[in-house]
């Protein structure tokens, strides 16, 4: 069965990423695990310098409760990469997010996943609706 089709005009936002030497594994490619932790770092990056997002100091905080990714594709230290960021579903509380890994300057992506953060308040650990900075700045992100 082939695969759908991740391509860099789909996403709206990117966030580079510099593949580190600890990244790869033993058979010489970034481990799959490693990708979350891409897709962690583009959300948050995004999260922080658009939405307004205090990891620090704020109230609201996003849980991830569910992740996913697929394959297609290798990368190794030392490629650069790009997280292509667009945003699936809006709810109150909650997002779903699709993300992608491309190699710099290709246009076909490497590995394609997604993940719901859950902003809850930080003292509660509730959900609570999200914030409208955070909401504007995911609705920007939003795809039909």
């Amino acid at each position: 069965m082939p695969q759908p089709q991740h391509l860099r005009r789909d996403y709206p936002h990117f966030q580079p990423i510099s593949t580190r030497w600890h990244d790869n594994d033993i058979y010489g490619h970034v481990n799959n695990v490693t990708y979350y932790s891409y897709f962690d770092s583009a959300v948050n990056a995004y999260l922080i310098e658009v939405g307004g997002l205090d990891i620090h100091d704020g109230e609201v905080v996003g849980f991830v409760v569910s992740s996913s990714c697929d394959y297609f594709a290798s990368i190794a230290f030392p490629e650069r990469i790009e997280i292509g960021l667009r945003v699936a579903k809006l709810g109150n509380s909650s997002v779903q997010y699709e993300l992608a890994v491309f190699k710099q300057d290709e246009e076909q992506a490497c590995a394609a996943g997604r993940f719901v953060h859950v902003f809850v308040e930080r003292q509660s650990n509730r959900p609570l609706p999200i914030p409208e900075r955070l909401r504007a700045a995911l609705a920007a992100l939003q795809v039909q």
